[in-house]
């Protein structure tokens, strides 16, 4: 890695530090639980209080608004996502108790953490500090991963350790080939290459994919994409190593590992990750083995957990209810069809409003100066990996396409924009790859790298602006009717 290694640190952690205090700004505004909280924070709930989730009796608004955390009807609830998300959320509550910003915590700090993660992968990949910083930047000023950031939903769960996996990927790619380099000056022990070891960032790469798919299941398709690109980076290190064989070497020889490491580890993390289900006997249908004549240790269990999932699977995949906010997923890079999680219109003299009409509204949707470039950059990088190969357009790419095309064999199913936040990093990095090749390389003219370096300021200063123009309805600012609806660009946004 060229550079300074301190700076290489202190960049990205200033960008998350400054992303950072917009996530925890005002994090209990709304004071209220909004959209589907009212689902994941009373499961958290009863997670912290039994281990796993749990019916009550009155209603969710009720009960939270009470503070009342004893009101419990007898046995488990059934729920149609993992725990892990939740299990997150709980530890917000567990430490700051049962009010906005307990509930909203864990999402707040993995939505900064994600920032910093964002901007080492991105100075990894380019082998540019800056390049680095302006990958942390773009994701802390887009605003679908501001809004998640701040609502305790389970996608920014998803996404952050989908984003995770892919860091340790992307380390063990760099540690891999060095490791395989100095094997091959040592000499060839066979045509098929050296073998490398136990590959513990990879290990770890297939724990955060379990934790992903613990989080919510379309962490699922990240299994494959991920696995394949493995693979590629090991042949295509082989073969750049001069090993004859290059294709047994990879697909064989490291192969079986990466089974092993993004396959069995991450099932056996997912498992894991259903231990307070498992050891209690509150669990929905935590039951089912025995009352079918199964009553073998740990089998048992777990058969009950198969059977669970089963009926979890079935729900999600066939949930066709009509929402006014529901959207297809060819829609999403256009932001045709925003989400509003909250909305509160308001009266002169109330809630701080000073004009006849005012409006309060959490919006989630995308900076379009991110999202609508990224179409663009997109494109780019599809034209780039054919002609050049550049493993890095084609990582990038693969993170799109696994978090958007399974969703168009699910048409029937409702879906939401913000399901587009879990690869709303590969959005970025695919622009922050694309102001690379604006600014050239550092063996480029200086007229060059002062022509690139100044369009892709303006480029930060666009976003910048266009945060800050949306951030009212992003982050339930009491605004004049007036201007929330000059922030309503389209109809469809309403």
């Amino acid at each position: 890695m060229p550079g300074s290694r301190a700076w290489g640190w202190i960049g990205p952690l200033l960008v998350t530090a400054f992303g950072t205090f917009l996530r925890f700004n005002r994090l209990s505004v709304p004071p209220s639980i909004v959209f589907d909280e009212t689902y994941y924070v009373p499961d958290a709930l009863g997670i912290l209080k039994y281990g796993t989730e749990h019916n009550y009796i009155s209603n969710r608004n009720g009960l939270l608004a009470r503070g009342d955390p004893h009101i419990w009807a007898p046995g488990g609830e059934f729920v149609a996502h993992p725990p892990f998300g939740k299990i997150m959320i709980a530890a917000g509550e567990w430490l700051f108790g049962l009010n906005p910003f307990g509930w909203r915590f864990a999402v707040a700090v993995v939505g900064s953490l994600a920032i910093l993660m964002t901007a080492r992968i991105a100075r990894r990949m380019t082998r540019s500090t800056l390049l680095g910083c302006v990958a942390g930047l773009l994701l802390s000023l887009d605003g679908l991963e501001f809004v998640m950031s701040r609502t305790a939903l389970l996608d920014i769960f998803l996404m952050f350790w989908i984003l995770a996996a892919f860091g340790c990927l992307v380390i063990d790619r760099d540690q891999a080939r060095e490791r395989l380099a100095n094997a091959m000056q040592r000499g060839r022990p066979d045509d098929g290459g050296p073998h490398l070891g136990v590959r513990w960032w990879r290990v770890l790469g297939g724990v955060c994919l379990g934790l992903a798919c613990a989080s919510k299941w379309n962490g699922v398709w990240y299994i494959p994409a991920f696995g394949g690109l493995a693979l590629a980076w090991d042949a295509g290190a082989r073969r750049a190593a001069g090993v004859s064989h290059w294709v047994y070497g990879g697909l064989v020889r490291d192969g079986r590992w990466v089974l092993a490491s993004l396959a069995a580890i991450p099932l056996v993390t997912y498992i894991t990750a259903w231990s307070g289900w498992l050891f209690t006997n509150t669990g929905y249908d935590r039951d089912w083995a025995a009352q079918h004549g199964i009553h073998t240790p740990v089998i048992s269990a777990l058969v009950s957990l198969f059977e669970y999932n089963k009926a979890m699977l079935h729900f999600n995949a066939t949930l066709s209810v009509h929402h006014p906010y529901e959207s297809q997923p060819w829609s999403w890079l256009v932001i045709s069809r925003p989400v509003s999680y909250y909305y509160a219109p308001s009266k002169l003299g109330q809630d701080g409003c000073h004009v006849a009409n005012c409006s309060q509204e959490v919006l989630a949707i995308g900076t379009p100066m991110i999202w609508w470039v990224s179409i663009a950059t997109l494109l780019i990088c599809i034209a780039w990996w054919l002609t050049q190969r550049d493993w890095r357009a084609g990582a990038v790419l693969v993170g799109v396409a696994a978090g958007l095309l399974p969703w168009f064999l699910f048409l029937n199913r409702t879906k939401f924009y913000f399901y587009a936040v879990a690869f709303d990093p590969f959005l970025v990095l695919s622009i922050t790859l694309c102001l690379g090749l604006l600014i050239g390389s550092a063996r480029a003219s200086p007229a060059r790298r002062v022509i690139g370096a100044a369009v892709t300021g303006a480029y930060l200063l666009a976003v910048l602006l266009n945060f800050y123009y949306l951030y009212p309805v992003l982050a339930a600012k009491v605004i004049p009717y007036s201007s929330w609806l000059a922030r309503m660009w389209f109809s469809t946004w309403i």
